[in-house]
C-alpha cells in the first residue's frame, strides 16, 4: 500500500472513532437494550466472517492466527452481549 492509502484509512478510522463515541454518548438509557440486541446480531455476522477467515485454506500462518483471534474475540463479544442483554431484561420482569 502506498502512503496515501494508509493516511486515508487512518483518517477514516479516527473519524469512525469520533462518530462512535458521539453516538454512544447520545443514546438514552431506554434504548440501550434494543441497541445491545442489534449489536449482538452484528457481532454474530462478524463471527461468521471470522470463522471463514480462520478456516481458509491460506498458506500464511499469520492469516490463521488472526482468524483464530478474531473467532475468539467475536465469540466473547456475542456471549457477553447476550449476558448483558439478559440481565438488563431481567430488571424489567415483575417479581
Amino acid at each position: 500500500m502506498d502512503m496515501n492509502t494508509i493516511v486515508m484509512l487512518l483518517a477514516l478510522f479516527v473519524l469512525s472513532l469520533f462518530l462512535g463515541v458521539e453516538l454512544i454518548t447520545k443514546v438514552p438509557p431506554t434504548l440501550h437494550t434494543p441497541l445491545m440486541s442489534g449489536t449482538n446480531a452484528i457481532s454474530g455476522i462478524t463471527l461468521v466472517g471470522a470463522l471463514l477467515a480462520a478456516g481458509s485454506d491460506a498458506h500464511s500462518m499469520v492469516v490463521n492466527i488472526l482468524g483464530f483471534l478474531a473467532v475468539t474475540l467475536a465469540t466473547l463479544n456475542v456471549v457477553g452481549g447476550y449476558l448483558v442483554t439478559n440481565r438488563m431484561l431481567a430488571m424489567f420482569k415483575r417479581k
